[in-house]
């Protein structure tokens, strides 16, 4: 199998499938000698490299495919796609958004593309390697694809969920994506939903994000604005998101498929979307400027 895009969701996925004996090809933009994972209370995890670097140099096809790059950057990954997919090889899309299959499957439209909703807190770390600070837990789709990937991964000690409404676990994802935005705005780990004003705020907009994931078919109660809004407040106070380390970083940011993608979709709904309305430009010109 191969891993593209060595960022902390998927050096994590190919560090844990690695650790119980598969073979896992690296593929990235930088050359490196390996990849590191370190989960807490767990040794650490070196998978053996190069990084590869030039789609030219690496044999393909290959049975699975883990596509970890941001959202951003899958047409950048589409040499990858095209060296290493055919028709037996599964694409697994580990990135945020609700719209990947859509995005990715273009670039290797004879390969069934699954996406895979991550539910793990991983950080690259300065020197490069990778902090895992949770449990490792995915969810896939349900389908004969679907479940080949999971028993891999659920071998590899992950858990890993099928689910049959995948909207759902998608949409119910993206509102935490949108959410961490507010991180990405404010420049502060997961410590400010603490605050009685940020965390009212936060309500609002998860309940406006909400109506647009109702709008498009999601099954979600009431009752996941304020679970998510807990989940935040709960964490250990310096969580961060990937938004956040790319702001930090001055790194685009995937600021349309995790917040603007409400604003798109509830327009097309007729649903108004006025926090998403102020957040987005900000995040857009945080993101992408000019200044």
């Amino acid at each position: 199998m191969a891993l593209v895009g060595p960022g902390a969701v998927g050096t994590t996925a190919a560090a844990l499938l690695y650790r119980v004996g598969h073979s896992v090809m690296v593929c990235g933009r930088t050359p490196r000698d390996a990849i590191e994972l370190r989960p807490d209370g767990a040794d650490p995890i070196v998978v053996p490299g190069p990084v590869h670097t030039d789609p030219a140099g690496v044999t393909g096809p290959v049975d699975v495919v883990l596509l970890a790059v941001k959202a951003t950057q899958n047409d950048a990954a589409a040499a990858w796609l095209a060296r290493l997919c055919d028709v037996h090889t599964i694409v697994v899309v580990l990135q945020n958004g609700v719209e990947q299959v859509e995005q990715v499957q273009p670039h290797c439209p004879l390969s069934p593309v699954i996406p895979g909703i991550v539910w793990y807190s991983a950080q690259t770390q300065p020197d490069g390697w990778v902090r895992l600070r949770t449990q490792p837990a995915l969810v896939l789709p349900s389908g004969p694809a679907a479940e080949t990937v999971a028993e891999l991964l659920r071998g590899a000690g992950c858990r890993v969920d099928c689910d049959p409404d995948i909207l759902t676990a998608a949409w119910h994802k993206l509102l935490s994506n949108a959410l961490a935005g507010f991180m990405a705005l404010a420049r502060r780990r997961s410590g400010m939903f603490r605050r009685d004003d940020v965390a009212a705020l936060s309500r609002r907009y998860v309940a406006e994000c909400l109506s647009v994931a109702r709008a498009e078919g999601a099954r979600l109660a009431d009752g996941v604005v304020d679970e998510l809004v807990d989940m935040f407040s709960n964490v250990a106070e310096d969580m961060g998101t990937s938004i956040l380390t790319d702001t930090e970083h001055q790194r685009p940011m995937e600021w349309d498929i995790r917040n603007g993608v409400i604003v798109r979709k509830g327009r097309a709904h007729g649903l108004a979307t006025p926090i998403s309305d102020v957040v987005v430009p900000l995040l857009a010109a945080a993101s992408d400027g000019p200044g």
